[in-house]
């Protein structure tokens, strides 16, 4: 099970630095205006082999004092809810706040580990103002510089050693897990109660801990997987900024932890950025994917031309990968559910299928004649062999070359297609890289 770690403190005390610096990108934007992180950023950490998904809860933006310390709470209890251990980041230059006291209230209540960071200690002399952050109960202050990245790798060694051990809470057994995911009230519930509402002595529930997936096996109809429900997404109430954050959390959580994603898209609602973010983040995990627009029965026009435009209209927003099946479902009336497991094991078998060296030649190799890669400065790029590399968690395979360095972009997408046109991969992405022969 994928741990997360999540950063919260005030405005500009350096949380997205921070984040950028752990996840090695400048994914997060930095300003010296506060408030300038709206939107959550979530990314990847890797360190001395240990991998987390760290959360950036950004700053707040508000009016007046009291919706300040009402947006704060909000988003600290979310935080803490989700999250295995929180990095606190406060300003060694500002010294202790009242926004500071406030949060760590809430902090100490919680029974997570809390790591108290003092941020934008530049040099060595500014250590000793770190002294003041005693007062907030949260034990010995951390401090360090995210800008310059002194005393991140001691940081990083704490949460580590914090962080509980991978895997607790998951099923043993070896089955392919397929996630439901979407944002709130999308009606992934409906659709798991839907699939598990009938004869319910053959579904066992694997529980990990509250804040984990919940693994639901699922045995009919001569079906066997694990569905991994996003446990806790509310489904109620106006979508604001605070229920984005926690469902994309609680995505991010079962997305990691499947093999197939099932994405939920509200058909009374259309394509929203926040299905867009879901999409990113099961493309970033290249994880197998299926796409649901639930609540059909709800649409007033159900024609063949009303399906092929919200068909299009999601390819398009989510090209360039546009190979995935797209269901028209209603979870209430259960109108086509069934096939939304026969498409998610079909795009699980399609994750792991194996195409012959031969047949990759054989079929490959004329294509390639026929269209090669752009010359370069006068020299033509020789594509000799194909093979595809075993026990890859999804399709990867192997073009040798003499300039495999000058293989851009858009003939990789070339090569990609015809793949998918004489082999059926659809749903899973698939890596190509070029070596030199």
């Amino acid at each position: 099970m994928k741990n997360v770690v999540a950063i919260v403190g005030r405005p500009n005390v350096g949380k997205s630095t921070l984040f950028n610096r752990f996840t090695q990108t400048r994914q997060a934007i930095v300003d010296g205006e506060a408030g300038t992180t709206r939107d959550r950023q979530y990314g990847k950490v890797d360190w001395t082999g240990h991998e987390f998904s760290l959360i950036d809860t950004g700053g707040w933006v508000v009016n007046s004092e009291d919706i300040f310390e009402e947006e704060i709470n909000k988003q600290v209890k979310i935080a803490i809810e989700e999250a295995d251990v929180i990095l606190f980041v406060v300003d060694i230059l500002n010294g202790v706040t009242d926004l500071d006291d406030e949060v760590a209230r809430i902090l100490r209540r919680s029974k997570k580990p809390v790591v108290l960071v003092a941020n934008k200690a530049d040099n060595y002399e500014l250590h000793a103002l770190g002294a003041e952050f005693y007062s907030l109960g949260l034990g010995d202050p951390y401090c360090i510089s995210s800008i310059n990245g002194s005393y991140t790798g001691d940081l990083l060694d704490k949460i580590i050693e914090l962080l509980p051990s991978e895997g607790e809470g998951e099923p043993e057994e070896e089955l392919p897990r397929i996630a439901i995911v979407g944002r709130p009230n999308a009606g992934k519930s409906s659709l798991i109660n839907a699939f598990i509402g009938e004869e319910r002595n053959i579904v066992t529930e694997i529980a990990g801990t509250t804040r984990d997936s919940i693994y639901t096996k699922y045995d009919k109809f001569g079906l066997n997987f694990y569905l991994v429900d996003t446990a806790g997404i509310r489904k109620k109430g106006k979508v604001n900024e605070d229920l984005e954050y926690y469902s994309v959390i609680r995505s991010i959580r079962a997305i990691e932890n499947s093999d197939v994603c099932v994405l939920m898209v509200d058909a009374t609602r259309g394509i929203e950025s926040q299905d867009l973010n879901i999409f990113q983040v099961i493309q970033k995990n290249k994880k197998g994917l299926v796409v649901c627009v639930n609540k059909w029965d709800l649409t007033e026009n159900k024609s063949q031309a009303a399906i092929n435009t919200f068909t299009n209209a999601i390819r398009d927003r989510f090209a360039p990968f546009t190979d995935f099946p797209i269901l028209f479902i209603s979870a209430t009336t259960k109108q086509r559910i069934f096939k939304v497991l026969e498409k998610a094991k079909e795009v699980y078998e399609n994750r792991h299928k194996r195409v012959s060296t031969a047949k990759l030649n054989e079929v490959l190799l004329p294509v390639i004649e026929k269209t090669p890669p752009p010359s370069n400065k006068g020299k033509y790029i020789k594509i000799k062999y194909i093979t595809q590399l075993p026990n890859s968690y999804i399709p990867t395979f192997v073009f040798f070359c003499n300039l495999p360095q000058w293989v851009k972009e858009p003939y990789r997408r070339f090569l990609e297609n015809q793949m998918r046109e004489n082999w059926d991969f659809t749903g899973t992405p698939i890596q190509i890289f070029m070596r030199e022969k």
